[in-house]
């Protein structure tokens, strides 16, 4: 596998790579490496081969492009050289950006197999997060970019329906791509009713200390709008935001833990302080997979914030999946693919960007148990439905057969 990401971060890469161990086959990962990490590994039966690239979160658009590249020709080289050893029968190159896939081209050559694993829509991805740049020349060549890199793969795995469907628009033939949900492990992600009493989760009572406390474990980017989320607590605690003589009695209180790094943090810090809700707020860092069960554990609802955009309105929030399979109501975004998984009953949905939406819909989070224990069981039953086990193995079957060509 070749990816740009952290390996340690990246869970779907994860899971994948873990399903294929446990099927009894070998594979190496090259991703990303920060200095402080070892350049070879071996996690959870994965060989992870980290080069000397890292993420540049919040660059400017060159600053992407001269990172990309750079992560392209060390990957490029780096999976030629080990092939020579390791004699791969199948390659699988994880997105963004859709033309990595042609790092894997000196294994083709060589005979080897070619899956793309597409993440995102890339145009709709770079027009989200590069708008000034994002003129029309620019996503006419980020889309031929895209065409050009699934059809250089033997086959295409995506993480949705809706991108499923939009390559299908594209002309891929819908033989040429499978879907395979990025849905948690329920052996991870579990509420713990099955569990050895010596290893079960302490679970916090709904609201227990009079508290609504809501838990984000993600990216802390422009595009999760985690300040939303500020912006409703500051409305619940003030009704509009703090008095200017200073503080006023909380007439509903609520509490945010974030887990999570990204160039927004600083932002967020602020906004917070500026709205008087610091102490309503924390900025705990990024945590490792592992242990972000516990944390939704000890909440009451989890969040999961998106923006809206052409992008978005593609795009399932993995979050989503996580905070249901263990129990939890969520608040989320009213995105077209998050409902088209996640019907209305399953979630409590709000407007994107609308922190009076957002208000509201923690109020009736509160005030409606009857919803609430009802929203947890529907959404419960969803994600049984894509559960990882299952979305495992059809992903398994798809790349046995491959490897059996």
């Amino acid at each position: 596998m070749i990816t740009h990401s952290y390996y340690e971060e990246d869970s779907r890469v994860r899971r994948e790579a873990e399903a294929l161990v446990a099927a009894g086959r070998e594979v190496d990962v090259i991703g990303l490496r920060r200095p402080e990490m070892p350049a070879r590994d071996t996690v959870a039966g994965v060989a992870v081969c980290r080069l000397p690239v890292e993420r540049q979160q919040g660059s400017p658009v060159l600053g992407y492009l001269f990172e990309y590249a750079a992560f392209f020709w060390r990957a490029a080289f780096a999976a030629a050289r080990m092939h020579r050893r390791r004699r791969y029968g199948l390659v699988q190159v994880h997105t963004i950006p859709d033309p990595l896939v042609f790092a894997a081209a000196p294994l083709r050559w060589a005979g080897a197999r070619v899956l793309i694993d597409l993440h995102e829509a890339m145009p709709d991805f770079f027009r989200s997060r590069f708008p000034h740049v994002s003129v029309r020349p620019v996503i006419a060549a980020l889309g031929l970019a895209e065409r050009a890199s699934v059809a250089f793969a033997d086959h295409a795995l995506t993480v949705n329906d809706a991108l499923a469907e939009r390559l299908i628009r594209l002309g891929l033939p819908e033989s040429k791509v499978t879907v395979v949900v990025n849905s948690p492990s329920r052996e991870l992600f579990h509420p713990g009713t099955d569990r050895d009493p010596a290893v079960r989760l302490p679970y916090r009572a709904f609201m227990a200390d009079g508290t609504l406390r809501l838990v984000y474990a993600g990216a802390l980017t422009p595009l999760y709008e985690v300040g939303v989320a500020i912006e409703a607590i500051a409305l619940l605690r003030f009704g509009g935001g703090p008095p200017a003589g200073g503080s006023a009695p909380v007439t509903w209180p609520a509490r945010l833990d974030v887990y999570g790094r990204g160039d927004a943090q600083p932002g967020l810090v602020e906004l917070a302080e500026r709205l008087g809700v610091a102490d309503c707020v924390a900025f705990h860092g990024r945590i490792p997979l592992e242990e972000v069960p516990a944390r939704l554990a000890e909440a009451d609802a989890g969040l999961a914030p998106t923006r809206r955009d052409a992008y978005t309105d593609l795009s399932l929030s993995t979050k989503v999946f996580e905070c249901a399979a263990m129990d939890r109501p969520v608040l989320a975004s009213r995105l077209p693919t998050v409902e088209r998984y996640f019907p209305d009953g399953t979630l409590f949905y709000f407007e994107p960007g609308d922190a009076a939406s957002l208000a509201e819909a923690m109020r009736r989070l509160v005030e409606e148990p009857g919803a609430r224990e009802e929203a947890v069981r529907r959404a419960a039953e969803r994600v049984a439905d894509h559960s990882w086990e299952r979305e495992a193995a059809r992903y398994v079957s798809v790349v046995e057969a491959f490897v059996r060509d």
